[in-house]
């Protein structure tokens, strides 16, 4: 499965978010970053389909997503948690994720199987039938995980996905993404220490437009000892951003 961005601009009302977005996502994990404002969460929503883009297109596995009849096929092999996602306060976990099962048009008694597969992956299998709105904010965000990953679709796309994960929680999350290697995986967060454990490549999205992409070793090794930050990596992706973004 391919995720292609042709040219791709994108509007909220007059403002334009993103300038002309040129990228090829294919199998592994891809790290997003890049500062508030920067057009991260609006990229993401063009990926999983949700907003048509203004300008240019969208082309996943090979076929232009031009309109609402291929969104949807398109989206039965999508997997995607907004960093907030609604939810049914009164829906049981396993409702939940089995719900998100079911729009990928899984059916019968796999439905069952692959919906007790996501929930043991983050550790919620003790927690299947307690309602959504009793979870703790840890809780909650990995039954998110598990409605993103159920049935194992080609492409998942997480948005900020470690919010309210302790640091135990965060090193389980890295390692079910580790295992997670026949799929295009999008990891938008603010935490260069997670795209450093766990992705094969990286983007930088500042102001509308992709700043960086290619390797995480490559990008660290540009973070030399003269740069604000704590790591090469993060040494690295500070000096990508505008000196007003640096001391925000």
């Amino acid at each position: 499965m391919t995720l292609r961005f042709n040219d791709v601009t994108q509007h909220y009302g007059r403002n334009q978010v993103l300038h002309g977005v040129n990228f090829e996502l294919g199998q592994g994990v891809i790290g997003l970053l890049g500062p508030n404002g920067a057009g991260k969460s609006t990229l993401m929503r063009t990926m999983a389909t949700v907003m048509p883009p203004r300008g240019g297109c969208v082309e996943i596995n090979g076929t232009p997503v031009t309109d609402e009849r291929i969104a949807r096929q398109a989206r039965s092999q999508i997997g995607y948690l907004p960093q907030e996602f609604g939810y049914d306060p009164g829906m049981r976990v396993i409702d939940f994720v089995e719900y998100a099962a079911w729009l990928r048009g899984i059916s019968g008694s796999r439905l069952q199987q692959v919906t007790e597969k996501a929930l043991e992956t983050v550790d919620l299998t003790e927690k299947t039938g307690v309602r959504m709105s009793k979870l703790s904010g840890g809780q909650r965000r990995r039954a998110g995980i598990a409605w993103a990953i159920v049935g194992d679709p080609s492409i998942i796309i997480l948005d900020e996905p470690t919010v309210g994960l302790d640091p135990e929680q965060r090193i389980h999350f890295r390692s079910i993404l580790k295992t997670i290697r026949n799929a295009t995986v999008v990891l938008s967060t603010h935490l260069t220490d997670d795209v450093e454990a766990v992705c094969d490549r990286v983007l930088v999205l500042n102001a509308g437009k992709i700043t960086y992409d290619g390797g995480v070793p490559e990008l660290a090794a540009r973070g030399h000892a003269g740069l604000p930050g704590e790591t090469a990596l993060e040494r690295a992706y500070m000096d990508l951003l505008p000196r007003a973004e640096r001391s925000a």
